[in-house]
């Protein structure tokens, strides 16, 4: 319970660190917002004046006076009306500022987790989302909503009845803003997620854009996402009728009680009861006093978003807040050890490794094999942190990876995973893994331990090439060994390659071997998911993975036999190794 109530608290301060300074801002809106209340008065009182005073004492003084006034306070009424929108843009522009490297940061993080790139990326939308909220007619709003008071009270000064006539609009007006709540908050919910479906499918499509050409069902992929689209259409046209229906009525009300403040205006200025002037200004002051609520009906469909991306963004917060910094380790040099782990697939659950157990030494290195969909990348994924682990533990030198932060581990480990992909930046960047002090010397010894250096020289620009987007502009084999370098880079203890030569040709077979043979002569690690034998020249220890079980270990000449089979008459995948040593 103590726990719970501790991570309530780091919840909390991450809250208030972000919002710091929030709460004066509001209060001065709040109050700035009465200011503009009481000078919407002016229309009124004009009219009161002009009707009562002007033209009763036929003055061309006095109607100059009134109007001269009147003419000022609107103008300091519109300055006010100008700075109050300008402090809602920037008060946007400030969270945005403070949460967008934070939801950044979250989404990153979403697609280990088993969450699509469009759940992840939709981070990034609820920023905007509460930026454009803050920047609309929303907050005005609901900053003018507590001051109705005013122009009920100016109403009731004319009469009570007028007075109670206002009230009574502002209460019918008030019902339709709960009815259009209550009827619109599931609706915005399930619209929000079938967007996120629809974008998944769409973003699902982009990326297999070569395979859908290729082999023809583009069009049957288009219509998947049709559907999607009609689904998310669907729910968005209910909110937005239910929205506008209310919104509408919400107009016609106001037009209604307008003209019934008028004619009982008149009613009661038959009667003696009530000045001419009086009849415009309770009319204009009766409209003014609803204009807030009838505002809110047509923006509350931004309200439903702000308020859900709100909330979905304090969820992003806890998760922040609840990941504690790891005290500083010294650098790992000795071993790594794998202790009983269990992975399961995210998302589903289903357990794709399963009390797999295994430790190499500084100066070693580990191939990997076995038949495809056997656990081998989830193995390695699990090596690098990518996956979490259900049970067990991955350990540098006696600590578990978790003892790290990513910022202090990620120099100690290089990644080639199997699906090579380039960030969008120069080759320079992309070896760097986008250091914030640049050395060049790290990053062309990096590319020569990869033997690519050669090959990055003869591009347009060199290092300084930009590759576009995923790698498009290099072909595979080039990607694979700008990535290999980008493993390499700094010389990590641990490096972890999944299939590294499937794009690579001979002489960069032999680049590969060169790098594991640099890698164990420097104290290292390496890690080598293998299909086929060329990868294994250097490696010392094998391990076969077979149906998310460790079902070998041992000497290479053990588990393959002293020579490996020639590629043409390999098995796949290693699937029938010499010897199974139980792990």
């Amino acid at each position: 319970m103590r726990a719970k109530d501790q991570l309530e608290q780091v919840k909390r301060k991450q809250v208030e660190g972000l919002t710091a300074g929030m709460k004066s801002i509001v209060l001065y809106l709040f109050a700035m917002s009465g200011i503009i209340n009481v000078l919407a008065l002016t229309g009124s009182f004009y009219m009161l004046q002009i009707y009562d005073r002007a033209l009763g004492s036929g003055s061309i003084a006095t109607l100059i006076g009134f109007s001269v006034l009147a003419i000022g306070l609107y103008l300091f009424q519109g300055l006010f009306d100008m700075l109050r929108s300008q402090i809602l843009v920037r008060i946007g522009g400030r969270l945005d500022h403070r949460l967008s490297p934070l939801a950044h940061r979250v989404a990153v993080d979403m697609p280990r987790f088993g969450y699509s790139t469009a759940e992840a990326l939709e981070r990034g939308r609820d920023v905007d989302t509460l930026r454009g909220f803050l920047g609309g007619q929303g907050p005005i709003a609901l900053f003018d909503l507590p001051w109705m008071p005013i122009f009920l009270i100016f109403a009731y000064t004319l009469h009570p009845l007028l007075g109670a006539l206002t009230l009574a609009g502002a209460v019918v007006l008030t019902l339709l803003t709960i009815l259009t709540e209550l009827m619109t908050r599931k609706l915005a919910g399930s619209s929000h997620q079938a967007g996120i479906q629809r974008n998944a499918i769409a973003d699902s499509n982009a990326r297999n854009a070569d395979v859908l050409k290729a082999m023809g069902f583009a069009h049957r992929a288009v219509e998947r996402y049709s559907e999607a689209n009609s689904d998310h259409l669907a729910l968005q046209t209910r909110s937005t009728d239910i929205t506008g229906t209310f919104g509408a009525i919400s107009r016609v009300l106001r037009m209604i009680l307008q003209s019934a403040v008028l004619g009982l205006g008149a009613f009661l200025t038959i009667k003696g009861e009530l000045s001419a002037g009086a009849i415009i200004a309770a009319s204009v002051a009766s409209a003014r006093a609803l204009a807030p609520i009838d505002m809110a009906i047509g923006n509350w469909k931004h309200v439903l978003a702000a308020r859900g991306a709100y909330g979905r963004l304090k969820d992003t917060l806890a998760t922040l807040a609840a990941a504690e910094d790891p005290m500083p380790l010294p650098a790992p040099v000795q071993t790594l050890r794998v202790e009983g782990i269990t992975v399961a697939a995210p998302g589903s659950g289903r357990v794709l490794l399963s009390e797999v157990s295994m430790e190499i030494k500084a100066g070693e290195a580990l191939g990997v094999i076995g038949p495809s969909g056997g656990g081998k990348t989830t193995l390695v994924k699990a090596l690098t942190g990518v996956i979490p682990v259900l049970r067990g533990a991955v350990r540098l030198d006696g600590a578990e990876l978790t003892q790290w932060s990513d910022e202090a581990l990620g120099p100690h480990i290089g990644y080639l995973p199997q699906e090579v992909s380039m960030m969008d930046a120069s080759i320079e960047e992309n070896i760097s893994r986008f250091a914030s002090s640049m050395d060049s010397s790290a990053v062309v010894a990096a590319a020569r331990a990869a033997g690519v250096h050669d090959m990055i020289l003869r591009l347009p620009e060199g290092y300084r090439t930009r590759v576009g987007s995923g790698g498009a502009g290099l072909s595979g084999g080039q990607r694979q060994r700008i990535g290999l370098a980008r493993a390499l880079y700094g010389d990590p203890f641990l490096v972890i390659l999944d299939e590294p030569n499937s794009n690579l040709d001979s002489e960069g077979d032999a680049a590969l071997t060169a790098a594991i043979q640099s890698i164990k002569a420097r104290g290292g690690i390496a890690v080598v998911i293998a299909h086929r034998p060329s990868a294994l020249a250097a490696i010392d220890t094998i391990a076969v993975v077979q149906n998310g079980r460790l079902v070998g270990f041992g000497p290479k000449d053990e588990i393959i036999g002293p020579k490996p089979v020639p590629e043409k008459a390999a098995p796949a995948a290693f699937g029938e190794p010499k010897l199974a040593v139980p792990a």
